[in-house]
């Protein structure tokens, strides 16, 4: 789950740019003391996420407003499925709409991706889907929620988390091997070592090197199965081996069936469509 006061966080400045100047229609149109009940339908099928969100925008706005959760996040649903109910002053429900749906759906939209992504591991398979940090900025908590919530596991949640040697990081520290020895001695010793490489060549330095990951960065299938074949004779000693860059849906069968620990994708959060869930109104 994610922490109450990060939730608060975010709904609070995303309220803060919506209602600066307050909300002049519902003010103008709608009755104070007038109360109004609303729900949250799927218009196409989804997996839900982002029910707590939802919730504490509106509680935000009004401590009034009762917010009911008919479909645990995590949930697969159909068209037409009631995801959230909320009831409260009408004036608070609508101040709050666009808000609560453009986060609920956003994550929403993510959590149903991940799943199409994780589902498409063949049985059997131990391949991890993941994301990566191509996150929206203010959004990464979020985001890398409903990831977990579609069934995908997170990569390093930011730059502190985790030594991951890139290819700029190759050049500015002048080679893989180079790098990794810096690496190595300086982060603390509960840090692996990721190298990403971006071809055989590379990868056989990155083995030498020592390094504890190596990514794959945009690999052929075929080579793809040629590290998994090269990496196989060290046994216990082998490093995990990641795939990566411009992954679709289309490769991760065959990418899980050649055998690699790790698949991440980008496109789980910077390309994944917000899910489209309506709030229809009935006032009382």
């Amino acid at each position: 789950m994610i922490a109450p006061s990060l939730i608060d966080a975010i709904v609070d400045r995303a309220l803060e740019e919506d209602l600066a100047g307050g909300d002049l229609s519902g003010e103008a149109c709608v009755d104070a003391e007038r109360h109004a009940e609303a729900e949250a339908r799927a218009r196409k099928p989804v997996v839900a996420c982002g029910a707590e969100v939802f919730r504490r925008v509106f509680a935000r706005i009004d401590t009034r407003v009762t917010c009911e959760v008919l479909v645990p996040d995590g949930t697969a649903v159909e068209a037409g499925t009631t995801l959230w109910r909320i009831a409260g002053p009408a004036r608070a429900l609508l101040a709050g709409e666009r808000t609560a749906l453009n986060l609920s759906q956003r994550m929403t939209g993510i959590a149903t991706l991940t799943r199409r992504y994780v589902d498409a591991v063949p049985a059997g398979a131990k391949t991890r889907i993941t994301d990566t940090r191509k996150t929206t900025p203010g959004l990464r908590v979020l985001e890398r929620y409903a990831v977990r919530t579609g069934g995908g596991v997170n990569h390093r949640n930011d730059l502190g988390s985790a030594v991951m040697i890139k290819d700029n990081h190759i050049i500015a520290a002048g080679g893989i091997t180079a790098a990794v020895e810096r690496a190595r001695a300086r982060a603390p010793h509960t840090s692996r070592i990721e190298v990403e490489v971006d071809s055989l060549a590379q990868l056989e330095e990155a083995l030498t090197a020592g390094a504890d990951i190596v990514m794959l960065d945009n690999f052929s299938t075929e080579d793809v199965q040629k590290a998994v074949a090269r990496v196989a004779g060290l046994g216990q000693a082998r490093p995990l081996l990641e795939a990566s860059g411009g992954i679709t849906l289309e490769r991760i069968t065959e990418l899980a069936r050649a055998g690699v620990d790790v698949i991440s994708v980008g496109a789980l959060t910077h390309s994944a469509p917000a899910a489209d869930i309506g709030l229809d109104f009935s006032a009382k």
